[in-house]
């Protein structure tokens, strides 16, 4: 009886966490991930949680016990990262963080010994790199994506033509985030216990604004400067990593720099391709077959070989190969534009430019009504929202092209909604 209330604590936990457009199929092996991360009562304490942020009084209702007591348990959830505490006016509120990105790779941004990181490492690997069910369910079940690529700055060209974005350039991320912090590469973390990490580097992924807030607080992530932010993505290019941040404009919370080996983004991107799981930037290279020299650079530095060497044709210059690049797989990162020895690369822009959410909430709004979630968003099942929370979603909604907005309109099937969208003309 008590090993199928444990599991029962543990089923709970994962239904919770699956009412996210960010979800985690419920396996085996997310049980024992689980299982190494939250305690049992932890699990069907978490499992009751809602859905948006709430304060300690109100998760203090909902478990039915002193606020002293659930304060407690909010501030052993929050050390360990398995909940985002996020101060505001003199207040704190909670949120409990999707598996990805969120709690899986904050247990493994710094050292611990509170948990065995070994074993965590090995079932995540399996879970995420090995078997499908878990990429697939996070990057084919929609349009809209977590997370973008960044392109490569020192790859940019002195070309005024090429009209860059400061939300397009890592640099601007960093000089106007309002916190900023490093902590270790979980993809990178997660490969050296399994033995499969490469040499880049391990302390240089980069959380800003308010998730940097919280991880500085509970020492998973070291606050930095502006210059030695700005330092470590040098340290970035110079080690040929792409930058992958989340898929919005403002408020980025996260950068990774992304080696081709290691990182989740960059395996998914080449794995499941056709789903396009990473959005691109808004560019692409092409090559000068004149004076490309088919020495390889390009195809080795490429993290989705989306480059390959093919034999030229008779009209050609001479020489038997060039580098030649599949549009539907290239990133824009421009890594291989700056690392081509003879410069015969070259960016330009994409016939259509890529858009990008204006901010989280917009983003999560997004991927909710593609996955046919929105209305966990809307009607949260453990408490009922409050005016400014059912306006930030609202909000979002009402940025939306018409068509999906209709779809909002459909999941959600509520007369209020209905009503506030006909004001808008759907």
């Amino acid at each position: 009886m008590a090993h199928r209330s444990a599991d029962h604590s543990y089923a709970r936990l994962s239904q919770r966490l699956n009412l996210l457009p960010q979800p985690a199929p419920p396996t085996d092996l997310l049980f024992r991930i689980l299982k190494l991360l939250f305690s049992e009562r932890e699990a069907g304490l978490v499992a009751d949680l809602p859905i948006r942020p709430f304060s300690a009084k109100r998760a203090a209702r909902i478990w039915r016990m002193p606020l002293g007591e659930a304060q407690k348990v909010l501030d052993s959830l929050a050390d360990r990262a398995l909940l985002v505490d996020i101060e505001k006016n003199g207040s704190t509120v909670y949120v409990l963080p999707p598996p990805m990105a969120g709690f899986f790779e904050f247990s493994m941004m710094r050292v611990r010994h509170d948990i065995d990181q070994r074993a965590l490492s090995e079932l995540f690997y399996q879970y995420i790199n090995v078997q499908d069910e878990f990429i697939m369910a996070l990057f084919a079940g929609g349009e809209t994506q977590l997370g973008r690529v960044l392109v490569h700055e020192p790859a940019l060209p002195d070309d005024p033509s090429l009209h860059v974005l400061d939300y397009e350039r890592a640099s601007e991320i960093i000089k106007t985030a309002t916190c900023r912090a490093v902590s270790l590469c979980y993809c990178r973390h997660k490969m050296q216990h399994v033995g499969k990490a490469c040499s880049a580097p391990l302390d240089i992924c980069m959380t800003f604004n308010t998730s940097a807030n919280a991880l500085v607080r509970h020492g998973i992530a070291r606050e930095v400067s502006v210059a030695e932010c700005l330092d470590q993505l040098q340290r970035a290019y110079d080690n040929d990593l792409v930058q992958f941040g989340e898929n919005v404009r403002e408020g980025m919370n996260f950068i990774c720099n992304c080696c081709k080996c290691c990182c989740e983004a960059m395996i998914a991107a080449r794995r499941v391709a056709f789903a396009h799981p990473v959005h691109t930037t808004n560019f692409l290279p092409v090559v000068d077959h004149a004076t490309c020299t088919a020495c390889g650079a390009c195809v080795e530095r490429c993290p989705v070989e989306a480059i390959s060497l093919q034999t030229r044709t008779k009209s050609e210059p001479t020489g038997e190969s060039v580098a030649h690049i599949d549009e539907s797989l290239c990133l824009g990162c421009g890594i291989c534009a700056r690392r081509c020895p003879s410069e015969a690369i070259r960016l330009k822009p994409r016939p259509e430019r890529v858009i990008t959410p204006l901010n989280s909430a917009h983003r999560v709004v997004l991927m909710a009504i593609e996955r046919d979630k929105l209305q966990n968003l809307i009607v949260d099942r453990q408490v009922l929202w409050s005016h400014r929370a059912l306006a930030a979603v609202l909000g979002a909604i009402l940025c939306l092209p018409p068509t999906k907005r209709l779809l909002a309109q459909k999941q959600v099937r509520s007369r209020f909604l209905e009503a506030t969208l006909r004001k808008v003309n759907v």
